[in-house]
């Protein structure tokens, strides 16, 4: 099918889906959730051609992000499973309002009608957007990259089993079948067909979609993220944090990808942070952390020559941008210089100072003694997310069920008309 036309399908799925109740929501996703373990050999098959075209052409980290296993299979569908399992927004009403004349104003979630998503080479977003829309009642159509597509193909030919099997419309879940970017031109400028545009990708990406876009579009995920080692720092808990930050899982957004030491800790901490992410892993075989330092931290310790650009680069690797600054203060100017505004983290023992940089620090999440890793839908309990959303109107952070909602304002009267016989002379304002 051409792009136009999965446009047009997904149109049909919009009232089912808006009309459904909470139980035959949850029952598609449970039998979604099946479907998709049911399809694992075929789902693996196709990974397994999408990596062998990939390999040589991508960084292993990248390969990484592409690699579906049955054990990533069995957490998409338990994440689709949680999804079920959350109330369900639509309908909800977030605010009531009786006012003296006895109207009642209730403002009430409603679904979005057709989401888009704009991704790149991470299988697993299939299946945690199309839980995540189908729960708030709204169509979604996915267009991912062509590193990905084949396994993208084959999970949203289970989903769309799911779905028959629990009568809802398959075209409630749709692939774009041209991965060019003349389908992602066209998913930009659907006004009339497409209600909400997310991105899932890198910042040119982003980027694109954000200044091309003719629908409304959030703008998503690319994360310069910052973990901070303030003077009052327990150092132990600080190397076990920034470790976890940047190596766990270094291709995603929310991995650290630049460090901040106080001056009074750093010739204590550099040392130390090079032991553990450099010289134990390489002693292990495990991949080492290229550090990139700045002139105060290279005095401390051996490293690359960090250049100025280092500081506004997403790695999405083994690579990490290390500073000394002098104080807090100089920390939270840093972030604010370098940041996309994402995640970011102190590590302290200072209440004061923690206090200030939560104040200080403009970002959708903002951590204290905490890995910056947990920026996660389903570790915030939201089931899954459609995104991390890094601008500030509408959604912020990770994009559950809520943030894919809209709403509407519900009026009931009693017969009620605005103003009485004298109004009725004067000329109307509106």
């Amino acid at each position: 099918m051409t792009t136009q036309e999965i446009l047009q399908a997904a149109q049909t799925a919009r009232m089912p889906l808006a009309l459904a109740d909470a139980d035959t929501k949850n029952a598609a996703l449970e039998a979604m959730a099946v479907a998709l373990i049911a399809a694992k050999d075929a789902i693996l098959d196709a990974n397994a051609k999408d990596l062998a075209a990939a390999r040589g052409r991508v960084s292993d980290v990248m390969l990484d992000r592409l690699a579906l296993t049955p054990s990533r299979l069995t957490d998409m569908a338990k994440g689709m499973r949680e999804v079920a399992a959350l109330p369900d927004p639509v309908g909800a009403v977030l605010r009531r309002i009786v006012r003296p004349n006895g109207l009642v104003i209730e403002k009430t979630a409603v679904p979005m009608g057709v989401i888009a998503i704009i991704y790149e080479s991470r299988p697993n977003v299939t299946s945690d957007a199309a839980a995540l829309a189908v729960k708030a009642g709204s169509a979604c159509i996915l267009r991912c990259g062509r590193d990905a597509w084949a396994s993208c193909h084959a999970i949203v030919e289970a989903l769309r089993a799911g779905l028959r099997k629990a009568h809802l419309p398959e075209t409630a879940v749709s692939l774009i079948e041209d991965t060019s970017h003349a389908s992602a031109n066209e998913l930009m400028t659907a006004d009339g067909l497409v209600d909400l545009l997310i991105p899932r990708g890198g910042a040119g990406l982003i980027r694109a979609c954000v200044e091309n876009a003719t629908v409304p579009c959030i703008q998503t995920g690319t994360g310069i993220c910052h973990v901070y080692v303030d003077a009052a720092a327990d150092l132990e808990m600080a190397v076990n944090i920034v470790e976890n930050a940047k190596t766990s899982r270094p291709s995603v957004c929310n991995a650290e990808e630049a460090l901040l030491v106080h001056r009074d800790v750093a010739a204590q901490f550099l040392p130390m942070l090079k032991q553990r992410l450099v010289d134990d892993r390489t002693a292990v075989g495990l991949t080492p952390v290229e550090l990139h330092l700045d002139a105060r931290a290279a005095a401390i310790i051996d490293g690359v020559p960090a250049a100025p650009a280092d500081f506004d680069t997403e790695y999405l690797d083994y690579k990490l941008s290390v500073a000394v600054v002098n104080t807090l203060d100089d920390a939270i100017a840093h972030i604010a210089k370098h940041s996309t505004h994402h995640s970011e983290a102190i590590i302290t023992a200072d209440k004061a100072a923690a206090q200030r940089f939560t104040a200080c620090v403009d970002s959708a999440a903002v951590y204290v003694n905490a890995s910056t890793r947990f920026t996660d839908g389903g570790e915030f309990g939201l089931g899954c997310e459609m995104g991390i959303s890094t601008q500030k109107l509408h959604a912020r952070g990770p994009m559950g069920l809520a943030e894919l909602c809209t709403y509407k304002y519900i009026i009931h009267g009693s017969g009620q008309t605005r103003g009485g016989a004298a109004a009725k002379l004067q000329t109307p304002c509106c």
